[in-house]
């Protein structure tokens, strides 16, 4: 079923729309330590998940939420797409499709203001959770969440929204996370 498709099945009148997407590595790729590293493949892998996906999940639903109460519309992403809290470098292709996706966000959520006025649309940064994406990359000293745990956290932040808070990237702390 294609994004469109299942946008139709969905009606309009939507409250909460959660897209929880994401690629950072898999068998053939890890995160790229350095510049020299890029693969053309593997970025375009990573925007086609993190950026372009959702912005066609954007497209597709952001017309269907409710326009006369309060709705949401959030997207994964990370705190590594920002790029004023960049301090270590690598993982080039996550970092910029996260970026890209952040910038989308914002770009849709002046438009989505427009018509719906009580709507909020949020890229969120869950923190690390034990997942198979975060597993070979967790530390000692990192905060680790179960799954339950973070999307209990997640839901949280999420009722606590307000349109005020539109457009930005948010923390598993309700926390905004710089550009």
């Amino acid at each position: 079923m294609s994004i469109a498709a299942a946008a139709g099945v969905a009606g309009t009148g939507l409250t909460l729309v959660i897209d929880a997407t994401g690629f950072l590595h898999d068998a053939h790729y890890r995160p790229e330590k350095a510049i020299r590293e890029i693969d053309p493949v593997h970025m375009a892998h990573s925007f086609a998940v993190n950026a372009i996906g959702p912005a066609l999940l954007m497209k597709h639903f952001l017309p269907r939420l409710a326009r006369d109460r309060r709705a949401v519309f959030a997207t994964l992403s990370a705190r590594v797409g920002s790029i004023s809290d960049n301090r270590l470098g690598g993982w080039v292709s996550y970092r910029a499709a996260k970026a890209a996706l952040n910038q989308i966000v914002r770009t849709a959520s002046i438009e989505l203001a427009r018509t719906h006025r009580q709507a909020v649309l949020v890229a969120l940064h869950p923190g690390t959770v034990e997942t198979g994406l975060s597993a070979p990359f967790s530390r000692a000293g990192l905060e680790v969440q179960e799954p339950s745990a973070a999307a209990a956290r997640l839901l949280s932040v999420i009722d606590a929204l307000t349109p005020d808070r539109t457009g930005l990237l948010i923390d598993h702390r309700g926390e905004t996370v710089a550009p």
